[in-house]
């Protein structure tokens, strides 16, 4: 039997906590963001985890136990430390690799095309940056191989 069929797709807040863990553990690792996340944001795990498990609730499970506001920290985080398109693409790149190498199927799929469009959103509304959709579209398209 394959490693990729022993993967499930994404069922319950058990598989949310579980895949937020283990992405937030490599984020605090990661040369680009573990800075941010450690030093300047100087992120509580403890209180952070609960809170982006109710996000990826509501997100993939529709359980609507997120009810925040997703940019105002960003905002918060971009008045200490510029965020660049390279933060964001590290961020997806992390995020889409420990979908992949935890879970397969449609709620996967959707966990990866989620975070690119939150991701996307986030940083068009960061000051400076640009205003359009093709700013987050046209990176994975090219990725993709496609026009």
């Amino acid at each position: 039997m394959s490693a990729g069929s022993l993967r499930h797709d994404i069922a319950d807040r058990d598989d949310i906590a579980d895949l937020v863990d283990e992405f937030y553990r490599r984020v605090f690792s990661d040369e680009v963001l573990g800075p941010i996340f450690v030093e300047v944001a100087r992120v509580d795990l403890s209180a952070h985890l609960p809170v982006m498990c109710d996000f990826w609730s509501t997100v993939l499970l529709r359980d609507g136990t997120y009810h925040r506001n997703a940019l105002r920290p960003h905002l918060d985080l971009y008045a200490r430390c510029e965020l660049t398109e390279a933060h964001f693409a590290r961020w997806r790149a992390l995020w889409t690799a420990t979908v992949d190498q935890q879970h397969a199927g449609k709620r996967a799929e959707l966990a990866k095309s989620q975070a690119t469009r939150i991701a996307g959103a986030i940083r068009r509304r960061l000051p400076g940056a640009q205003a359009s959709e093709l700013l987050t579209l046209l990176p994975q398209h090219l990725e993709q191989g496609m026009p």
